[in-house]
């Protein structure tokens, strides 16, 4: 088993920004899970991981002059106790955070615990090759064969239309 599953997210910004909408063709993405990840390429992808691995998000544009970076990551399955918490910025912590519940609320797992003081929901992390990584841990507890959907939020460029999101994508224990 890979310690560490990397999913990349590939944005069409000029697209997505025209179209007001991550879908239609302007998002893409693709994982490097070994155990049979479904919907490749797609806004719908289902990354198959392990408890105890770490997930990491790449934002990628392939629009030079409009850049795309991750605003946020939020699991939408606030009913289920071991769902996972937000994922966070590689390099900062983060009071764990879901769709639905304020900052305050306590939730079983937060995500990368490398620093702390950095907002979940800002645009602080590590820098990487002019990327922001954004990393968390998949919890135990989660249930075997579900898909647990999160809503990605990404910054393309500036302004206030400037954050689009997508609720398709999730992580699914196996």
């Amino acid at each position: 088993m890979k310690q560490r599953i990397s999913i990349v997210v590939m944005v069409d910004a000029v697209g997505a920004l025209s179209d007001r909408t991550l879908h239609n063709g302007n998002i893409s993405l693709v994982d490097d899970s070994s155990a049979g990840s479904k919907h490749q390429g797609t806004p719908d992808l289902v990354t198959v991981v392990s408890p105890g691995q770490v997930v990491q998000w790449t934002p990628i544009h392939i629009d030079v002059q409009t850049p795309v970076e991750i605003q946020s990551i939020e699991f939408l399955s606030a009913a289920n106790a071991a769902a996972p918490a937000a994922a966070t910025p590689a390099g900062g912590a983060a009071a764990p955070r879901q769709a639905g519940h304020s900052a305050a609320t306590p939730h079983p797992v937060s995500g990368a615990a490398h620093g702390t003081g950095v907002d979940a929901t800002a645009s602080n992390g590590y820098e990487n090759h002019d990327l922001l990584i954004w990393e968390g841990i998949v919890p135990y507890g989660m249930t075997p064969g579900v898909p647990y959907r999160y809503r990605l939020s990404l910054r393309l460029h500036e302004g206030a239309n400037s954050v689009l999101h997508i609720d398709s994508p999730a992580l699914m224990c196996v």
